[in-house]
């Protein structure tokens, strides 16, 4: 079927666009000087070129800042001599006096020199962090946005080995952790599809696997990372669609001058008792008189790693409202595997003319998670043990490249454009037997024939704190209550009564183009406006199952015998740790012995499946979970930056953002006796506007501190998952039920607030604080009631916008040195930075003819964050211990039953510690320690934490190596 298209809403946004241009045409038209000249140079250091640099032109009563890669452009009304003077966090302000003459007058580079104090020269020549800090803190200083940066010899520094790692030092910033390391991270505590993850100012494609927004960090290797921004209020060039707030990686450009440097590492992780290894290159060069600039840098990271997960499921369906707490199963899962990390960044400039730069950046990226997984199982409703192994071999890739160009069109107009090319892939390929792709899990089942000795009063499993007469005990002191102390897991009696393929191919490929036009209206005023198109392309496999059943196990007569596991080939347990040796007892009754890799994918080969009766039970509802898709975003910007004084800057403007989104897909109807499942095409439609106004005010209390006010408004789109075209109707259920995407989905909006304050101290140290809140609307949850339907009832589900919701917090963060102390004191200083947020919203909930409105906060957030940081910086030695703390958050919403089965996420605080020795200028050795505390990760049901539902330990890890910059 062709998507329908919204012809006259893309040609009013056409029409927009066309006039925003030509006004911009006539505003550069009206404000060109002829008699204007132009002075060009890049700031630079020993550490590099400087970002955010002050420019200050005494004699014209002019200034400007310095762009990322330390280059300015400033305007002269007349020739002849003028005196510049330029200043830098930790540097000493160079004058310099140029003798202008008509046109172009390109200075070169600009050589900066340390702060001559004794105190700040020791930080900024022999010091290992500072020199990064002077940049992050400069970037922020003058930064229009409220921002907080990181900069890549910080992030280098840090024990962190992938962006999202490395972003959760930052202030206000939380990640996810899956299976011991960071893979998402969001901003102030929102959930993370409310966080926009940019590559150099562009959001991300995302192949989550759960179809929403969100974008998977753990593919890219820290190394790839010149700076990070993360915007807590963005300005109108930025990507409108951020709420929480938006973090913008931003990748190596080409240096100033050569740059060759390779880190080599090797480690260890307690958990699977393997080694861990890792490497990096970097190398950068200018050619050609310095016209052509280029950048490579490559990185791997490999490791063995593992955890053991404890688990548990709880009879929620039950009908009896006690019996809703018991318990359904548990589960002894281990993970033991390896991951690769691969990362190459490429980039390059040339310089056409001393106005005129084209560039070059592409990145390729690759993640491998292989993971076999041994699950055991006690099945306490139907009484069994169940053992599944599955081979798991994940792969996520992130690759594409950007090219564009910067235009010196004038004294006074400035234009730059790009095209990228992105995508994002995260699949698994196996088996390799089998045509259907996906996860491959074998499932086994085995009989408990004594039953169980600690059952409550109504014949139920429960923690003793839930259980009607107190029995059951708790996960600290966890029983499995099997009658019959000899009753274990045999592979003799455990049977293959099932074999899955989960499927998983998701992969999303983003197009962008976009210009700027940039105009210095007059020395106090500068205009700026721009237009990006962006057209996604989106392919979901995701949330089916290809199920093949030994006709045994399904009453088929005449069926061959179910096959048990010990005639199958199997290889040794994995070894590592003591099994499950952080929860108290004795569980190895839990360790059987897997199939190995090989078995396990000629299972799915059609001669076994033949020779022991497997059968085809694979539902024709599978074709609901596949959907491809495209989008198309037009927005433009217009905005001004005035000084209106010396000390108050104010930054006003508009973005616009206009969504067209089509989806294709399948629709199943099951009903009639016997039932039967009909297909039929689906196309959902969702196109929309967003309006959004800005506006920041910047006044400078002094030389050191700032103050800052912003109101803007931001959004994000409907995810991807929850205007699934695929829709199931099940007339054979009782209830009978419905199960869609919705195509109707509003984004959601917010209007933000901020008011922040910063103060830096003169030895590269800042004091920063402030308190934010966001009204939002349109909240989008999943939705679950009885509709009448054609004289019929149905138990629907479907996302939809019912809520507002609101979110209040303050923030603070000191960077000190204590530089007031003498000799061997002198080092140290302490980072703190804390976040408090709380939010709220009401999630409706229909009981009988009872409507209910649940309050609860926002999905993902937590109260509190906060980084703590200890270091010791001096004479070439760095040091740090760092904790990281995230409270307690609600994950998931059970919105039939209410709060007390909300599933939650526990508090989680984790201590790292790095080292960095400068053995000489251009030589250190490293060590870096993760999970010190070994800090579990933990969910639970409800609000007491004993009520676990998982828990997971996987252990620590460090490593030591040496880094070597050869220039």
């Amino acid at each position: 079927m062709t998507p329908k298209i919204n012809l006259k809403s893309l040609l009013k946004q056409k029409k927009i666009f066309k006039k925003v241009l030509y006004i911009a045409a006539l505003t550069m038209g009206s404000i060109v000087s002829t008699n204007a000249q132009t002075v060009k140079g890049v700031v630079t250091s020993d550490a590099g070129t400087l970002p955010t640099a002050n420019i200050v032109a005494k004699t014209l009563n002019n200034s400007v800042i310095s762009d990322l890669q330390g280059a300015f452009t400033l305007t002269a009304p007349t020739t002849g001599e003028i005196v510049l003077e330029i200043s830098y966090i930790g540097f000493e302000t160079k004058t310099i006096t140029v003798n202008l003459v008509k046109g172009i007058n390109d200075l070169g580079l600009i050589q900066m020199s340390p702060d001559g104090s004794s105190s700040l020269k020791e930080i900024v020549v022999k010091g290992t962090m500072a020199p990064s800090q002077a940049k992050a803190y400069s970037i922020k200083k003058n930064s229009l946005a409220i921002m907080d940066v990181m900069a890549a010899d910080a992030i280098g520094k840090l024990p962190d080995r992938n962006a999202a790692e490395a972003v959760q030092r930052m202030q206000g910033v939380a990640v996810a952790r899956y299976h011991g390391e960071a893979d998402q991270a969001t901003v102030r505590g929102t959930p993370f599809a409310w966080t926009s993850t940019l590559f150099n100012g562009n959001r991300l494609p995302s192949s989550n696997v759960m179809g929403n927004r969100s974008s998977v960090l753990d593919a890219v290797p820290s190394e790839m990372i010149q700076y990070v921004q993360v915007s807590k209020a963005i300005t109108p060039d930025m990507e409108g669609d951020a709420i929480g707030g938006s973090i913008n990686f931003i990748t190596r450009t080409a240096p100033s001058k050569r740059v060759l440097n390779v880190s080599a590492a090797g480690g260890y992780n307690t958990f699977s008792q393997n080694g861990t290894y890792n490497g990096s290159i970097t190398y950068g060069d200018r050619f050609f008189n310095n016209k052509l600039g280029v950048i490579v840098s490559g990185a791997i990271w490999s490791r063995q790693w593992g955890s053991d997960e404890f688990a548990a499921t709880y009879n929620t369906g039950a009908t009896v409202a006690q019996q809703k707490r018991s318990l359904n199963t548990v589960l002894f899962k281990r993970y033991m595997g390896e991951r690769e990390t691969k990362g190459l960044n490429v980039g390059a400039e040339y310089k056409l003319t001393s106005s005129d730069k084209i560039f070059f950046r592409g990145m390729a990226n690759k993640f491998d998670d292989v993971r076999p997984v041994y699950e055991s199982y006690i099945d306490y409703t139907n009484t069994r043990f169940q053992y599944n192994y599955r081979y798991s071999h994940y792969q996520t890739a992130l690759n594409g490249f950007e090219v564009g160009g910067e235009h010196q069109m004038n004294e006074k107009f400035k234009l730059d454009w790009s095209y990228s090319n992105h995508k994002s892939e995260y699949y698994l390929d196996t088996p390799p037997t089998s045509g259907n792709k996906g996860l491959p899990i074998a499932t086994f089942r085995q009989k408990i024939t004594g039953g169980f000795n600690d059952l409550s009063s109504d014949g139920k499993r429960y923690w003793g704190f839930d259980s009607p007469n107190g029995v059951g005990g708790t996960v600290d002191h966890f029983e499995t209550g099997i009658a019959n102390p000899n009753e274990v897991m045999d592979p003799t009696k455990l049977l293959l009564n099932q074999l899955v393929i989960a499927q998983l191919n998701n992969s999303e490929r983003d197009q962008i183009g976009q210009v700027n036009l940039k105009v210095e209206a007059s020395s106090k005023v500068n205009l700026k406006f721009g237009a990006k198109y962006r057209h996604k392309d989106r392919t979901n496999t995701y949330g089916s199952n290809y199920v093949y059943l030994p006709g045994a196990a399904v009453g088929v007569p005449n069926s061959p015998a179910l096959v048990p596991l010990s005639n199958l080939q199997t290889t040794n347990f994995p070894s590592g740790s003591k099994f499950f040796g952080n929860m108290n007892g004795d569980f190895s009754q839990f360790i059987v012995n897997p199939l190995t890799k090989d078995q396990l994918f000629a299972m799915y080969g059609q001669p076994f499946q033949t020779a022991n009766g497997f059968m085809d039970f694979t539902s024709k509802t599978n074709a609901t979970s596949f959907y491809t898709g495209d989008e198309n975003v037009i927005a433009g910007y217009a905005m001004a930056e005035i000084d209106a004084t010396d000390n108050f800057k104010i930054v006003a403007g508009i973005r616009n953002e206009y969504t067209a989104m089509t989806l294709n897909g399948t629709k199943a109807t099951t009903e009639g006796t016997p039932a039967v499942i009909t297909l039929s095409p689906s196309v959902v439609e969702n196109n929309y506007n967003s309006f959004l106004p800005m506006l920041h005010l910047k006044y400078k209390l002094s030389d050191k501190s700032n103050l800052r006010a912003a109101y803007t408004r931001t959004f994000v789109r409907p995810n991807f998952g929850d205007m699934t075209p695929g829709s199931s109707t099940n007339t054979t259920a009782s209830p009978m039920t419905i199960t869609q995407g919705n195509p109707d989905l509003k984004p959601t909006f917010s209007n933000n607030y901020d008011v922040m304050g910063e103060y830096y101290f003169d030895n590269v140290g800042i004091l920063s604080g402030g308190a934010f809140y966001k009204n939002i609307t349109d909240v989008v949850f999943t939705d679950v009631n009885m509709q009448n339907i054609n004289g019929s009832d149905y138990l629907v589900t479907q996302a939809k916008n019912l809520n507002k919701a609101s979110l209040f917090g303050f923030e603070a963060g000191i960077n000190k040195r204590f530089d007031f102390l003498n000799g061997f004191w002198s080092g140290f200083g302490v980072e703190f930075n804390y976040t408090y947020l709380d939010s709220k919203t009401e999630v409706p909930r229909v009981s009988g003819t009872t409507v209910y409105n649940d309050k609860t906060s926002l999905p993902n957030q937590s109260k509190n964050l906060f980084n703590a940081i200890l270091f010791y910086e001096r004479n070439g030695v760095m040091v740090r211990l760092a904790g990281n703390y995230r409270g307690n958050s609600v994950e998931s919403i059970n919105q039939q039953l209410g709060p007390d089965y909300y599933i939650w996420t526990d508090s989680n605080f984790t201590i790292d510690a790095s080292a960095t020795v400068n053995i000489n200028k251009r030589f250190k050795v490293f060590i870096e320690l993760n999970n010190l505390s070994d800090s579990p990760v933990k969910m639970y049901m409800g609000q007491d934490k004993r009520r676990i539902t998982s828990q997971e330990w996987y252990g620590s890890r460090g490593q030591a190596g040496i880094r070597y910059d050869i220039f």
